[in-house]
């Protein structure tokens, strides 16, 4: 949805300027990778367009947020560096700030939602910070991180909705434009802000023809909700729970309506079709909210025809688990995993017979489920559930040809195909 003609929310000159992310990013080199710009040129043949990625999943803690916290840090007076720092953050922005906290000798202690997984607990606390487990949701963790710097005399590192946080992610720009100076668009993901909020204040004073273009997930269409847009509370499971925000910060509410020209959502077997892209394409795992500037690529396909388009690739912290369900269901959406049901005579040698049909064609079978007590055939029939790895969906059904030829009845379950 377009975002031009809207007002915005604060001042401009609360905002970081131009001068500010170039500050930023000498403050910060050496200190952050200065990740790669390439063109991908096979995904640039399936989507239509040219593709520069930025690959933040690269950065030491695999999230562009170092960026931002150590800008942050680096400015501290020294008595407040002394005193220490708390964060409150269930991921990426934690393991960012503790990281860079502790190269830099500060006492930090990380808020997290109680129900934060074990994982990102134990990282965070592997990277020197001090963890503790507060409130059922992120906002009640934040207010337990508010009181905690009240008592303890710490400063906060916000997330998203602060001038130095945003001055240092907006070096990305700085240095996406440098390496592909005639970029058209850029696609950014959208949680709390901070992120598109400096790239779009660069960009936009680098090259005012250039758009850009936020991407959130359609279960939380944060800042088209707030800005009357869409209809409904942001809310629901997503994979890119990195950017499942419900509201964007102040500042970045205003950077955002000042600075960013259209604001895209993308479905949850988009972003899911995306990091296996990423996967398959890159050799580079990216987590959910990284993949969602690809997933709009992919959902938006005349939008950016044959246009030059750079995707920041913003993060690479998925749990291993469900990269796995994610590949599964990717093999399922392009039919390189199939079931079939086939009905067989409950005698010797029936499920033998079927399994050297799929063998003959190629096929491999990973799981058998023999059907008899929930079968609606014969009683002298048995339903046998095969699961299928097959090259592409033509193969599955050159199979699904082979077993209806030799005389089975052969039924197609249902997948998750769209």
């Amino acid at each position: 949805m377009e975002l031009a003609g809207r007002a915005a929310a604060i001042p401009p000159a609360a905002l970081p300027s131009l001068d500010d992310i170039r500050t930023a990013a000498e403050r910060i080199k050496c200190r952050v990778v200065e990740t790669p710009c390439l063109e991908s040129r096979t995904l640039g043949e399936i989507l239509g367009c040219r593709v520069w990625l930025k690959f933040e999943n690269l950065q030491y803690t695999a999230s562009f947020k170092e960026r931002g916290a150590l800008n942050h840090l680096l400015q501290l007076p020294a008595e407040r560096a002394a005193a220490g720092v708390v964060a409150m953050s269930a991921g990426n922005h934690a393991q960012g700030v503790a990281y860079h906290a502790r190269r830099l000798g500060m006492p930090v202690t990380i808020v997290m939602p109680l129900a934060t997984p074990f994982v990102k607990i134990d990282n965070t606390e592997k990277l020197g910070a001090e963890v503790i487990l507060a409130g059922g949701s992120v906002e009640e963790a934040a207010q337990e991180a508010q009181a905690l710097c009240a008592r303890l005399g710490r400063s906060f590192v916000h997330p998203y909705d602060d001038p130095t946080v945003i001055a240092g992610q907006g070096t990305i720009a700085l240095e996406m434009l440098a390496a592909v100076p005639d970029l058209e668009v850029l696609l950014v993901p959208i949680g709390g802000g901070g992120l598109v909020s400096g790239i779009a204040i660069a960009a936009k004073a680098l090259r005012p023809e250039i758009e850009v273009v936020g991407v959130q997930a359609a279960t939380h269409p944060g800042v088209l909700a707030r800005l009357g847009l869409v209809a409904g509370i942001p809310g629901g499971a997503t994979i890119a729970e990195g950017i499942a925000v419900k509201e964007p910060g102040r500042l970045t509410l205003a950077a955002i309506v000042e600075h960013v020209d259209a604001v895209v959502l993308v479905d949850e077997p988009a972003i899911e079709r995306a990091v296996v892209l990423l996967l398959e394409i890159e050799k580079t795992v990216v987590e959910g909210a990284g993949a969602v500037g690809v997933a709009a690529l992919d959902t938006l396909r005349p939008r950016f025809a044959g246009r030059r388009v750079g995707v920041v690739l913003s993060g690479g912290n998925i749990d291993g688990r469900l990269l796995s369900g994610v590949i599964l269901r990717g093999l399922v959406r392009s039919e390189r995993m199939v079931r079939l049901r086939v009905t067989l005579p409950d005698s010797p040698g029936g499920l033998a017979q079927a399994a050297a049909l799929v063998a003959e064609m190629r096929g491999n079978i990973v799981d058998v489920v023999h059907q008899r007590a929930f079968s609606r055939r014969s009683a002298r029939q048995a339903d046998v559930d095969f699961t299928i790895e097959t090259r592409n969906g033509a193969h599955a059904r050159e199979i699904e040809r082979r077993l209806a030829e030799a005389g089975l009845l052969v039924e197609r379950l249902a997948t998750n195909r769209e």
